[in-house]
C-alpha cells in the first residue's frame, strides 16, 4: 500500500528551512512528492507544506515525528505530521436550511471528502431531514433557546468530546456560537455564510440584496472566532446578478454559492492545505 506523509510548518524567516527540511526527509529515506512555500513579508513569517512517502521499509510516522522534533526546535516551528490515511472525524451542525449538509453528504459518500461523520448535531429535530439519507450517521437533536444556550453548549461540547471530532462544520447552523465555545474550537470550526457588498444581515439576507439591486452575490468560508463573522477566511466566491434575476434567484444561486464554498474549505482543511497566519490564512490550495 502506498504511503503518504503531510507535513506543514510555520516559523519566523531566516535562511535554511528548505534545506533543513529536506535533507532531513533525505536522511530519513524519504522522497519529496510536492512542496508548496510561501513567504508572507510583512510578519516574516514563512508556511511551508510537503508531502513525501517513504522509500524503504520500517519508516515509521512515530520516528519521523520524534526526529524532526529537533529540526522544528531549531527553527522555532509550529508543525504538524501526519498520514493521509489517517480520515479526521468531522461533526456537521445543521438548522432548517439543510442545502450545505446535503452536498456534504454526497461528497462524503462519493469518496470526495475523505473523512468520517462523527455525528450530525441540528437544532430541529430529526423529521425534519427525512428527505436525506443519515444512514450509519448518529443523529442528535439538540434543540436550543436564549435560555438554554449555555447548557446546549455544554451538551455539544461534551458530544464533540465523547465522539473524538477532530473538525466542526457549521452547514447553515444559524446559531451564534458563545464566545467561550469558539474559543475552544479555534482552528478546527468552519462556518459557511453569504457575503454581499454591503453585507446584509438578520432574516432574508438574499430578499434585501435583491431589494438593493446588487450586482454581485457571493459566501465566505472562515474559521470560527469570538468575532461574528470575522474568523480568518479560507474559501469565498461570488456569481453575477442582473436586473431580470428576482428574489428567489438569488436565493437559488446563493445556495450554489453556499455549497462550493463550504466544500472547498473543508476538503482543504482536511488535505492540511490551511496554516492560521494571524487574521488571515495561508491556503495551498491544489
Amino acid at each position: 500500500m502506498h504511503t503518504e506523509f503531510a507535513l506543514t510548518l510555520s516559523c519566523p524567516n531566516r535562511p535554511g528551512i528548505v534545506a533543513a527540511v529536506a535533507t532531513f526527509l533525505f536522511e530519513n529515506q524519504c522522497n519529496i512528492l510536492d512542496a508548496q512555500q510561501f513567504d508572507d513579508l510583512e510578519s516574516n513569517r514563512f508556511f511551508m507544506r510537503v508531502l513525501f512517502n517513504p522509500v524503504s521499509e520500517g519508516v515509521s510516522l512515530e520516528a519521523l515525528q520524534e526526529r524532526f522534533a529537533g529540526v522544528a526546535e531549531s527553527f522555532g516551528m509550529s508543525w504538524t505530521m501526519r498520514d493521509r490515511a489517517e480520515r479526521r472525524r468531522v461533526m456537521i451542525l445543521v438548522s432548517k436550511f439543510d442545502h450545505c449538509l446535503a452536498d456534504l453528504l454526497y461528497r462524503w459518500r462519493s469518496g470526495e471528502l475523505p473523512m468520517d461523520i462523527s455525528a450530525i448535531v441540528a437544532n430541529h429535530p430529526l423529521e425534519t431531514y427525512a428527505h436525506l439519507d443519515f444512514r450509519g450517521i448518529p443523529f442528535h437533536h439538540l434543540p436550543v433557546t436564549r435560555d438554554t444556550k449555555m447548557e446546549q453548549e455544554a451538551e455539544l461540547l461534551e458530544l464533540i468530546k465523547a465522539t473524538n471530532t477532530d473538525l466542526v462544520v457549521l452547514a447553515r447552523y444559524m446559531q451564534v456560537l458563545s464566545d467561550g465555545l469558539a474559543a475552544k474550537l479555534s482552528g478546527r470550526c468552519i462556518n459557511i455564510h453569504h457575503s454581499f457588498l454591503p453585507s446584509f444581515k438578520g432574516a432574508k439576507p438574499y430578499h434585501q440584496a435583491h431589494m438593493r439591486g446588487v450586482k454581485l452575490i457571493g459566501a465566505t468560508a472562515h474559521y470560527v472566532t469570538s468575532d461574528l463573522d470575522e474568523g480568518p477566511i479560507i474559501e469565498q466566491d461570488v456569481e453575477r446578478i442582473t436586473h431580470s434575476d428576482n428574489a428567489e434567484d438569488l436565493v437559488r444561486k446563493g445556495r450554489d454559492i453556499e455549497r462550493r464554498v463550504l466544500a472547498r474549505a473543508v476538503r482543504y482543511h482536511l488535505e492540511d492545505r490551511v496554516m492560521l497566519n494571524g487574521r488571515k490564512t495561508v491556503v495551498f490550495a491544489a
